[in-house]
């Protein structure tokens, strides 16, 4: 047996008719110390359709994962005329990519060469779902979409993992027809590996038997009649398995009421209603004033509170930002790299440790009193927030979708830009909310120890003059401003993520 070899070596076999696409020789390979394929041996010539078979846990998809180059094995040679295209068992779409842009992936990535996408779409035929998000699609389109990139991507091998496993039996029918025609359109060499004996032997050119990580016999069934009825082929193959079919139907989500703003708006009716029976149950305006009162406040010199609002807005929304894309850049490296977060989390937790109010009188002493400080203050009270979203966001991208940039031959900016950030954006939106929330409450904490001008000072103004109305009219701005940039981040996440919800 040779010596072990890369999961894939493309070479000069599987350039033209009748040369062989795919070589393996005793390949072995051993996960968690079990033998999971044993000494392997396989040929594929050039545009020949290949089922393999077998039970569960036999090593069938573990046979794609070496030909996909995601596997090494520990023993044996592995040799493809191509770096393969893999369809895998479930879709992989990307959520926030349309279909048409889904299949694109591959050309976005320097994969492509095969199909032009729109054409790899006209081929399953979705051509009027181009625009079209997965969420907006249902299971069997989203499996041709699949199907479709892997045809975009530029491979003679294409390689295919129960695609169309979790749909109903009528709709793989007719899809397991469609993938033939298509394999005889394109001529592709193709891999396909089944549970289902009724497929595999109305689909391929030959079936591969894999049991006990072996492959015990190979059928030859070129000479079949593509009947819907069992013979020789499918008879040896109950012999050698003992099992027919397997498939699951998904099931719809249950319908959501939506109350849309009914709810927060009933709510501060309610609050409204009780602070008002409050305030006329006390009786003292110094304790606590009326809306009304409160109300009167502001009217009579709304210049002077809008321009301490949009002092204090300026300021959060600027640590907010600096703050957010501060804590981007290092929560990143710290969710890439575990022993990294070790490493740093004695620093991380004593910035944390320390109130950022006691932080005000050092950096006046450093940047004495303008806006630099203000916005340094606001800034680290939003920094916390949005690293630990970075972090978790980044980890929280699925394996799966790793693996299929890795089938894409996917650069680490690729996998950047195309992936993990696109992915974690739910959480870091999430982060960001927070951050604001906190970026306003640093923005007050300076006023408060500076007396810069904002909301802040004018709390602590009318404080000073016992002048509780002016106090109220100062908070109910400030909770207003808290609620308008929370309803922005909101808004836009709604935007941005939209299209990522399931039907």
């Amino acid at each position: 047996m040779s010596a072990p070899q890369g999961s894939s070596q493309p070479g000069p076999i599987g350039t033209g008719g009748g040369q062989t696409a795919i070589r393996l020789s005793g390949v072995t390979v051993r996960l968690g110390g079990l033998t999971v394929l044993d000494d392997v041996t396989l040929e594929v010539p050039h545009g020949e359709f290949l089922a393999v078979i077998g039970p569960s846990g036999e090593g069938k998809s573990t046979l794609l994962r070496v030909l996909a180059g995601l596997l090494r094995p520990q023993a044996g040679t592995v040799e493809i005329a191509s770096p393969p295209a893999l369809m895998f068992q479930d879709d992989r779409l990307l959520p926030w990519r349309t279909a048409l842009r889904n299949v694109a992936l591959p050309r976005d990535l320097g994969a492509g060469g095969g199909l032009e996408p729109r054409e790899a779409l006209h081929l399953v035929g979705l051509d009027g779902y181009a625009d079209y998000f997965p969420a907006q699609l249902s299971g069997g389109m989203q499996a041709r979409v699949a199907l479709a990139r892997a045809l975009a991507q530029s491979s003679d091998v294409l390689l295919l993992d129960e695609p169309f496993a979790a749909l109903d039996a009528l709709v793989r029918e007719r899809f397991n027809a469609e993938l033939r025609h298509l394999h005889d359109k394109t001529g592709r060499t193709t891999v396909l590996v089944t549970h289902s004996i009724r497929e595999a032997a109305t689909l391929a050119d030959r079936v591969a038997v894999l049991r006990g990580g072996r492959v015990v016999e190979v059928l030859d069934t070129r000479e079949k009649t593509r009947l819907p009825t069992p013979g020789a082929t499918e008879t040896r193959l109950r012999e050698l398995l003992g099992a027919g079919n397997s498939t699951r139907l998904q099931v719809a989500p249950p319908a959501r009421v939506r109350l849309g703003w009914l709810a927060p708006t009933a709510a501060l009716l309610v609050g409204l209603g009780v602070w008002e029976l409050g305030a006329r149950a006390l009786g003292q305006p110094l304790l606590l004033p009326t809306p009304a009162q409160v109300g009167a406040e502001l009217l009579s010199t709304p210049g002077e509170f809008l321009g301490f609002a949009w002092a204090t807005a300026q300021v959060a929304l600027l640590g907010a930002l600096l703050g957010s894309l501060a804590g981007a850049l290092i929560g990143y490296p710290l969710g890439k790299s575990r022993p990294l977060e070790r490493f740093l989390s004695p620093f991380v937790v004593a910035s944390q440790s320390t109130p950022v109010v006691v932080l005000a009188p050092l950096l006046i002493t450093w940047f004495g009193f303008g806006r630099v400080p203000a916005v340094l203050v606001s800034a680290l009270s939003a920094l916390y927030p949005v690293m630990v979203a970075t972090i978790v966001g980044v980890r929280e991208v699925k394996r799966t979708d790793h693996e299929l940039f890795s089938t894409l031959r996917a650069s680490g900016w690729q996998r950047l830009t195309r992936l993990e950030l696109p992915a974690a954006l739910p959480v870091m939106l999430g982060g960001l909310r927070l951050a604001l929330s906190l970026a306003l409450i640093g923005a007050v904490v300076w006023e408060f120890v500076s007396n810069a001008p904002g909301l802040g000072f004018a709390v602590n103004q009318a404080r000073a003059y016992y002048d509780t109305p002016r106090q109220f009219a100062a908070i109910v701005l400030l909770v207003g401003l808290g609620v308008v940039l929370y309803l922005a981040v909101t808004t836009l996440e709604r935007r941005v993520l939209r299209h990522r919800r399931a039907r």
